[in-house]
C-alpha cells in the first residue's frame, strides 16, 4: 500500500515534467482512427461507448481500445488489452508491449475516458502520438486539446458533444 503511494508520487513527478513541454496539435482532417483509453475501474460500459462511436460513423476496425484497472490481476483474463499500475515503472516508463504500441500509434483522435487524475492513465495520454486528444474537464487542462464537461456515466452526451464540435470545425 505504502509502496503504491510512493510509486504514484514518482510517476506524478515524471508526468509534471512532461506536461511542461506540451505541444499543441491542430485539428486539420476527418476523424478516421480513434484510440480509446478507458478507466474500467470506474466505467463499465465500454462496449456501449464503442457502439456510440460506431453510430457516429467510425468503423469498428478503426477503434483501438485500452483499458485501465486499479486492481489489475495477472491471473484474470480480460476481454480487451488491460493494464494497471504494475505495467508502468517508478520512472514512468511503460513496460508492456501492447501499451507501447498504443502510445506509438498516430490516431486521428485519442479519447481519454477517465475523469479522475490518475497519474498512470494521464502518462499514457500525455505520451500518446495521437494528433488530437479529447477528455474530461475534471482532468489536467494541459493534457487534452478539448475537454468536455460531463459525467462518465453520460457517455451518450459525451460522444454527441464531441461529434457536434468536430462537425462544426469541418
Amino acid at each position: 500500500m505504502f509502496l503504491n503511494y510512493i510509486k504514484e508520487f514518482f510517476v506524478k513527478k515524471t508526468l509534471k515534467k512532461y506536461l511542461r513541454n506540451v505541444k499543441s496539435e491542430v485539428f486539420t482532417s476527418n476523424i478516421k482512427t480513434i484510440g480509446l483509453l478507458v478507466d474500467e475501474s470506474e466505467f463499465h460500459d465500454s462496449e456501449a461507448l464503442i457502439d456510440e462511436l460506431i453510430l457516429n460513423g467510425i468503423t469498428q476496425n478503426n477503434i483501438e481500445i485500452v483499458a485501465y484497472k486499479d486492481k489489475f490481476k495477472k491471473k484474470d483474463t480480460y476481454s480487451r488489452p488491460t493494464f494497471g499500475k504494475t505495467h508502468i515503472s517508478w520512472s514512468g516508463k511503460v513496460e508492456e508491449d501492447f501499451l507501447n504500441e498504443f502510445i506509438k500509434t498516430e490516431f486521428d483522435l485519442l479519447i481519454s475516458y477517465y475523469n479522475v487524475e490518475n497519474p498512470f492513465m494521464m502518462l499514457v495520454t500525455q505520451q500518446s502520438k495521437a494528433k488530437f486528444k479529447v477528455g474530461f474537464a475534471a482532468v489536467e487542462e494541459n493534457l487534452n486539446r478539448w475537454m468536455i464537461n460531463t459525467e462518465m456515466r453520460n457517455y451518450k452526451i459525451f460522444i454527441s458533444e464531441l461529434f457536434k464540435y468536430l462537425k462544426s470545425l469541418k
